[in-house]
């Protein structure tokens, strides 16, 4: 019995030294290969990658703005009564100036207009004369005035205006044009009370004083009209329109 316990004994010792070491192969070499192969693992897991960046366009707004001309332009109107600044026409500057001429035009975005029976329509025909606009008369067209020109002066005094054609007035070139007229504004004297006080109190410069001619009416005063005479001259001379206020402007 205690010669077999003794292989026993040494097989019992052999499992244990084996399974000792493969504990401590597995500790080592093992647990430092599943380490390697770990290591990866954990560093993709941590590492985001090259960062990708993402550029939002934002999405063009919708334009609301109203055109200008759109202020001119009445809804629902007639076509052919529409203002210049509505409608795109195709002009013939070739037309024989003076006579009557048709111009195919087309309304501008957003411009509604009718025809004679009430039908929406974009392509239409105007009538006119064949004319360039500053060759239109004085009543088609509106100027700035001028407060710094004389207008009782020999010879009589022209200034440069800038004038405009009306909205509803058709015509060749550029619907604004300079021009020369003569000076014709107005302070807010009136011929009738300048003549009726230099009838009545001339004597004493009240004519003058009332134009703004000071020094004139001063030396009407004092001279008590000049002896009659410059009394008399200066209802002459306002009565046919000669003199009139200093500052230049026309009677009313």
């Amino acid at each position: 019995m205690a010669a077999a316990a003794g292989p026993l004994l040494q097989l019992c010792r052999l499992c244990r030294v084996l399974l000792f070491l493969s504990q401590f192969y597995i500790l080592s070499g093992g647990g430092s290969l599943n380490l390697e192969h770990s290591q990866p693992l954990a560093q993709s897991i941590k590492d985001p990658g090259p960062t990708r960046t993402f550029t939002v366009v934002p999405r063009a707004a919708e334009s609301t703005e109203i055109p200008p001309y759109m202020m001119k332009c009445p809804s629902n109107g007639l076509c052919s009564r529409l203002p210049a600044d509505c409608i795109d026409c195709a002009t013939n500057f070739s037309c024989v100036y003076g006579k009557p001429v048709t111009f195919d035009c087309t309304v501008k975005p957003s411009v509604t207009c009718v025809d004679q029976d009430f039908k929406s329509q974009k392509n239409f025909i105007i009538n006119m004369t064949c004319r360039f606009c500053w060759q239109l008369p004085e009543t088609d067209y509106e100027c700035s005035n001028s407060t710094s020109c004389m207008t009782v002066s020999c010879p009589r005094q022209r200034y440069t205006a800038n004038c405009t054609v009306r909205d509803h007035i058709h015509c060749l070139g550029n619907r604004t044009f300079p021009k020369m007229l003569y000076c014709n504004w107005t302070g807010g004297y009136k011929w009738s009370t300048a003549l009726a006080l230099s009838i009545t109190l001339g004597g004493f410069g009240a004519d003058r004083f009332y134009l703004g001619q000071w020094r004139e009416g001063l030396g009407k005063l004092f001279s008590f009209g000049g002896l009659g005479i410059w009394t008399l001259i200066d209802v002459l001379l306002i009565g046919v329109g000669y003199v009139g206020p200093a500052d230049g402007s026309l009677y009313i």
